[in-house]
């Protein structure tokens, strides 16, 4: 696969995978192209040598794994499914000052100013009672431009460019109509029916995010950015899932994208919870044997790095400051917020030397605070050898961010070296 082709079904992934939910249904349909072999955690495991495999939990986060006649000791890349964003509050509606709103939460270290202005749109899962009786979970995207946060007129706030603060419960409610007779489960309804379903009894609850509906793309001179909402993280996402797709079955590797990693990770499909630990643990029928692969093989958290920014360098340490399309970042930290150690370091810098790859260093400036990983978690709860390493990004966290077209390519390259 060449560069052009890899970031051109990036784009379009991107595009469809507006919550984690969608992100893990589309990876889901690679892998099953793929002809990796879906299993279900509540059903028993009788793995084939040879074959290759994917499950997913809660529908937002998913495993695949091959599963080689011999050689287990795998290479591992772990990424999450979740990015920042304003979720739907259980009773959201708000009708007032001639509107309907909708109340929201924000979910993660959102950048909130952003938000302002932009054209949303609504997608997540909704639970219902279908006339059977039996409870039902659908996912829906409404598609449409639906909402927008209006911005208050620099009239009405003279101060706006000077010291603009947002308040996360009355300054950010996207206004949906000026219809008074809106009803939200008429609105549900309506977005079910659009996937076919059309047996519902009871609307239960839901689960929906709104998303900025501007596309992903490239941007730039001569295309030097893929600028688009959630590439923190579902650039990684893309880089493992095709990783792994190109790998042959007698390789040893397993890619994991877990949800809940902008809010902690603690939850049942977040990499606090018990997902990759039980999926590893059921491709070893001797405990002994599990442990010895845990210590010969490699996790590679793949998350997003601060690139310098060119108009505020004074944000970095100088001397481990991230340039956009210079290489992919390995990222340390000496209080453990990375999980790289001099062992994995090594490791990847090996590899990406024999491939001709640049690489950066990122380290934080010390008088400031750290972001952290899945790595650190992974490292702890598995007990594996962990590499952090992410692809420079600007404006993370933000509605839309922007990274270089040619970092995540040369990522894959790295992790096929790995594999081959």
């Amino acid at each position: 696969m060449n560069k052009q082709d890899f970031n051109d079904g990036l784009l379009g992934f991107l595009d469809a995978s507006v919550t984690p939910f969608h992100a893990t249904q589309n990876m889901a349909a690679m892998f099953h192209n793929a002809g990796f072999i879906e299993l279900h955690e509540d059903e028993k495991w009788n793995l084939k040598a040879g074959e290759k495999y994917y499950v997913t939990r809660n529908d937002s986060s998913i495993i695949a794994f091959t599963y080689p006649k011999e050689h287990k000791d795998y290479l591992m890349v772990g990424a999450h499914t979740d990015s920042p964003n304003l979720k739907l509050k259980p009773d959201p509606v708000i009708k007032e000052y001639g509107v309907v709103k909708f109340g929201v939460e924000s979910y993660g270290g959102l950048l909130l100013n952003p938000w302002f202005d932009r054209d949303l749109s609504l997608a997540g899962r909704v639970s219902y009672l279908d006339t059977n009786d039996n409870i039902q979970t659908q996912l829906i995207n409404v598609q449409k431009k639906i909402a927008l946060i209006p911005s208050l007129a620099i009239h009405l706030d003279d101060k706006a460019n000077k010291d603009r603060t947002v308040n996360k419960q009355t300054d950010i409610c996207p206004i949906l109509t000026t219809n008074d007779d809106f009803d939200f489960d008429e609105f549900l309804l309506w977005q079910l029916e659009k996937v076919g379903i059309k047996n519902v009894k009871e609307l239960y609850t839901h689960e929906l995010s709104f998303y900025d509906t501007q596309k992903a793309s490239y941007l730039g001179l001569r295309d030097d950015f893929i600028t688009s909402a959630r590439l923190d993280n579902l650039l990684s996402c893309y880089v493992g899932m095709l990783a792994i797709c190109s790998v042959p079955e007698e390789k040893a590797m397993l890619f994991i994208a877990s949800d809940h990693e902008e809010v902690g990770s603690e939850s049942t499909s977040g990499a606090g919870g018990t997902f990759l630990e039980n999926t590893l643990r059921r491709l070893f029928n001797d405990y002994e044997d599990y442990v010895a692969m845990t210590q010969r093989s490699l996790m590679i958290s793949a998350d997003n790095a601060h690139a310098i920014h060119p108009n505020y360098p004074s944000k970095h340490d100088s001397k481990h400051a991230p340039l956009i399309n210079r290489g992919v970042v390995i990222k340390i930290n000496a209080n453990q917020r990375y999980a790289s150690n001099a062992n994995t370091v090594a490791q990847f810098m090996k590899v990406a030397s024999e491939l001709n790859e640049p690489l950066q260093k990122f380290v934080t400036r010390s008088d400031m605070g750290c972001g952290s990983t899945i790595g650190p978690i992974t490292a702890a709860r598995i007990g594996i050898d962990t590499l952090d390493v992410g692809l420079p990004t600007y404006a993370m966290h933000s509605i839309r961010e922007s990274a270089g077209s040619d970092d995540a390519y040369s990522l894959y390259k790295i992790l096929l070296g790995f594999a081959f």
